[in-house]
């Protein structure tokens, strides 16, 4: 099996003469365990020369939101995926301090094998040149500007981000 990166020309992200390859990711969940997969997809994407734009709506604005974006937890009402990660029953997740527990364990997890805490991450994508976008709709409903976020991030429509993702793999997360 051939080496992944061996079929890009450098830095292009095209493979066999054709236009580059295009990966387009919407991220509309906010808390720290639906944080790093887009995050890691787009660094992944950058690292083999695709070009990659990420729109984060709805919740997933806190991920580029720089009050926000540091301070991320892990959902633990609801969340099916508990149980087996932390030993503990699902209904343990209502009370009180258990996210707080569970973002402190995922965060020790995630550092153990070396990955950046959120912000840090979301800067390395943007230097890696990912081009990173709020959602206006879900920015006026939540009542964040342009300076609310993250440096390098842009604001734009719904329609505006479909457009642009013409030609582009879309991943919705």
């Amino acid at each position: 099996m051939s080496n992944f990166f061996s079929q890009f020309e450098e830095g292009n992200g095209k493979s066999n003469g054709e236009k580059p390859r295009k990966l387009a990711i919407i991220a509309s969940k906010g808390s720290l365990d639906m944080a790093y997969p887009p995050l890691i997809l787009a660094n992944a994407a950058r690292m083999g020369g695709v070009d990659c734009d990420l729109f984060f709506t709805f919740w997933g604005l806190d991920i580029i939101t720089k009050k926000k974006m540091g301070k991320l937890n892990v959902a633990t009402v609801g969340n099916p995926n508990m149980h087996p990660w932390f030993h503990i029953p699902t209904i343990m997740g209502v009370l009180p301090g258990m996210s707080a527990a569970a973002s402190w364990m995922m965060n020790r997890e995630i550092a153990k094998l070396d990955f950046p805490p959120v912000p840090e991450f979301v800067q390395t994508v943007v230097d890696a040149g990912a081009c990173v976008y709020g959602c206006q709709m879900s920015m006026d409903m939540m009542k964040l500007t342009a300076d609310d976020l993250v440096e390098g991030a842009e604001v734009l429509g719904a329609m505006e981000f479909i457009e642009m993702s013409d030609g582009a793999q879309v991943l919705f997360i």
